[in-house]
């Protein structure tokens, strides 16, 4: 029987289930990527394991978030980071390196591998066509202490691509088309296979930048085949070894259907404040602009920055925009200078920063009050950006560029009446620097390695089982798409307490409801109650480890998006949903709910848990597998794997 490559790799790597859509099921873990917004608290996750080595082919630890060092926490953290790695036999990407996503594509990754990363633009690996998932930072901690991961398996939504990209038109436009057609909803429980001869006219970087705002579709990943363009890359990287044929089957199924005709795809934009707010560049034509971004954790790799530098080439950066370029990684700032587009930038107006995260983030490069932002980022949910009421546009480089040069929003292919479309294309063979990764240590001599912990490292909290029957208040009613960015913000005020929760506990919910903390401390015991897609966005588990801290036991939703449900489960949240979604009109903030007898039903497999509420009874959903109700039961999957559970 024909298949498709998703399963086939699925397949190859599957410990426990059935590839049945919607069942869970547990994969095998090749890769695992951690950040330094992740990875500090992973690693008080996976020491709490007592696990003397990583027990994975290759784990690899990024300090690419938090390099902004207004104070000893991040630099502290850093050095917790580096010498947790010696002791545990993790590769280090030091500060500068660059964004995660982009080393490990240049460096790391492999086809055909499985990866799961404490990130949620993990997919970007898809680039290499690895079958690479964010998850929250404790589901890594588990796949490097050696245990699968454990999943629902997914449909998979074939995409076919046909034609090729017109001049000015580049792979962030397809993902875009893609937001615009099914929306941030549109790919949850899904991995996203593109194929077709489309795929062939796409480099490897083209193909990161559509796996990595896959996230932003809500897919569990996306995937493309490995082909020469696949190999050419790796080539470029000295890495040809690593390179293997892959693609799905002749003829190959697949559980739901798209097609794109490349050649019809003009330059699409992202509107305040969604990245399904898509729209053609021209629509929005002649809005001014005030800040352009180009870079981060999306189009940062060479071809990208290139592209820019010779648009930029000769030119000068309206007067009153503030032009930013945050390469991916010291390797593509070294080949970019190597040409000459370091000069390119300076003499245009441009400002280069570090290779990192930074504004994508929330770490410096917030835009002014009422400023228009156009940035090349994965995403533009409201406050993200570090400024409240924020106006920030998602583009491709080459929109970018041209919003550069006009000073307002500019369809790029005007910039055809000014110039040749520059057409670049990646290297044949890339300089290579290696100097700021360090490499894992022999066992024995990793084994001596003493861990340093700074002042801002707070042990994991102890979280208590599931009662007999809870008693909890509703501390917050909130809508639809609520982001994790919105439960728990990031920047440079919030990120640095990543690895104490007592401290970072008091940021929850601080865009919209900055007494939501010390309420729910008051409370005790408290209820989140949430409309459609409740936790989109990044994987950041602090988004349910600190409401866990602060009392919250149940969080009852019209849906939740995968990542966050995961996580909610992981500190022994019930993740509830709306038999009737009509019953969250009914619910109030400060209304008393009462779960009688939640422990028993949990236990028994009941899939639906009444609430009693003033005098009458909603039910809601519990809809997770028998291993998850065991890690419920637990009050969450540190204490179930400490109790033996597997």
């Amino acid at each position: 029987m024909a298949k498709n490559l998703t399963t086939k790799i699925l397949e190859a790597h599957l410990e426990k289930g059935e590839l049945i859509p919607g069942t869970e099921i547990a994969i095998r873990i090749d890769h695992t990527l951690l950040q330094d917004a992740t990875g500090t608290m992973a690693l008080l996750e996976f020491m709490a394991m007592g696990v003397d080595r990583v027990k994975v082919e290759l784990a690899a630890q990024y300090i690419d978030h938090n390099l902004l060092q207004t104070d000893n926490k991040n630099a502290d953290d850093h050095v917790f980071l580096a010498t947790a790695a010696q002791r545990f036999g993790i590769h280090l990407s030091k500060p500068g390196n660059g964004v995660s996503h982009q080393v490990h594509l240049e460096r790391f990754g492999v086809p055909g591998k499985v990866m799961l990363g404490a990130d949620s633009h993990t997919p970007s690996a898809a680039g290499l066509a690895m079958l690479a998932i964010g998850a929250g930072g404790l589901d890594v901690a588990l796949a490097m202490a050696g245990h699968p991961f454990h999943l629902p398996c997914p449909k998979v939504f074939g995409v076919k691509l046909t034609g090729q990209l017109p001049p000015w038109v580049s792979g962030k436009d397809v993902i875009l088309e893609m937001l615009r057609r099914h929306s941030v909803k549109g790919g949850v429980g899904k991995i996203i296979e593109y194929y077709g001869p489309g795929v062939a006219t796409l480099s490897a970087t083209d193909r990161a930048t559509i796996g990595n705002m896959g996230a932003e579709l809500g897919a569990t990943t996306s995937i493309f085949p490995s082909d020469h363009r696949t190999r050419e890359f790796l080539e470029a990287q000295g890495r040809g070894a690593s390179w293997s044929e892959l693609a799905a089957d002749p003829d190959a199924g697949y559980d739901e259907y798209d097609e794109i005709d490349l050649s019809t795809l003009e330059p699409l934009i992202a509107c305040p404040s969604s990245p399904d707010k898509v729209v053609p560049v021209r629509e929005v034509a002649g809005t001014k602009v005030d800040q352009v971004i180009v870079g981060s954790s999306v189009n940062s790799s060479f071809r990208d920055l290139m592209t820019v530098c010779r648009i930029l080439d000769g030119q000068r950066v309206a007067p009153h925009v503030s032009f930013n370029i945050n390469p991916g990684s010291r390797q593509v700032l070294e080949n970019v200078a190597a040409q000459g587009g370091f000069m390119m930038l300076l003499l245009a107006g441009a400002q280069i920063h570090q290779p990192g995260c930074l504004g994508c983030i929330g770490m410096g490069q917030a835009p002014g009050t009422d400023q228009v932002s156009l940035r090349t980022f994965p995403r533009n949910f409201p406050g993200r950006s570090g400024t409240k009421n924020d106006r920030v546009y998602l583009c491709s480089p080459e929109t970018a560029a041209a919003a550069g040069l006009f000073g307002v929003i500019t369809d790029p292919r005007e910039l055809g009446k000014l110039m040749t479309w520059p057409a670049v294309q990646n290297p044949d063979s890339y300089l290579l620097d290696d100097s700021s990764i360090i490499h894992p240590l022999p066992p024995a001599e990793a084994a001596r390695a003493e861990i340093v912990t700074g002042p801002n490292i707070v042990p994991f909290p102890d979280f208590e089982p599931l009662p007999d029957d809870l008693s909890a208040e509703v501390i917050i009613t909130v809508g639809d798409n609520i982001s994790t960015d919105t439960i728990m913000p990031a920047g440079n005020k919030v990120l640095p307490f990543r690895s104490n929760i007592p401290a970072i506990s008091r940021f929850v919910f601080e865009i919209i409801d900055p007494e939501f903390p010390e309420r729910a401390m008051a409370k005790g015991s408290g209820v989140v109650v949430a409309g459609e897609n409740y936790g989109q966005g990044s994987s950041r588990e602090h988004a349910a480890l600190a409401p866990r801290y602060l009392g919250i036991r149940a969080k009852i939703a019209k849906s939740f998006a995968r990542i966050h449900k995961a996580n909610l489960i992981n500190f022994g949240i019930l993740p509830l949903t709306f038999r009737d979604p009509a019953d969250y009109d009914t619910l109030r903030q400060g209304e008393r709910l009462l779960f009688k007898g939640v422990r028993q039903f949990v236990a028994s497999g009941a899939t639906e848990i009444p609430v009693e509420v003033n005098g009458r009874t909603i039910v809601t959903l519990l809809e997770v597998s028998a291993r998850q109700r065991q890690e419920l039961l637990a009050g969450g999957t540190l204490n179930f794997v400490k109790q033996g559970g597997a």
